[in-house]
């Protein structure tokens, strides 16, 4: 099913997001915080989850017959 703008610009916000939370991360470090290789595939993992989505949309949008 083909998402709606609202979901398609909600879904970009929380790709946004999670670029932002990889980047502090990045920032900080993997000696001041436990589990950082996990969170950092966790975060990975989850941005492509989502551009998957926005790209399953953007398909979904194209094949609509007018």
């Amino acid at each position: 099913m083909a998402l709606t703008r609202v979901e398609r610009e909600q879904i970009q916000d929380s790709k946004l997001k999670l670029q932002s939370a990889a980047h502090v991360l990045s920032q900080v470090g993997p000696d001041k915080i436990d589990d950082f290789a996990d969170i950092q595939e966790c975060l990975e993992d989850a941005r492509k989850s989502l551009s998957d989505a926005l790209r399953q949309g953007h398909e979904d949008d194209v094949r609509k017959p007018q």
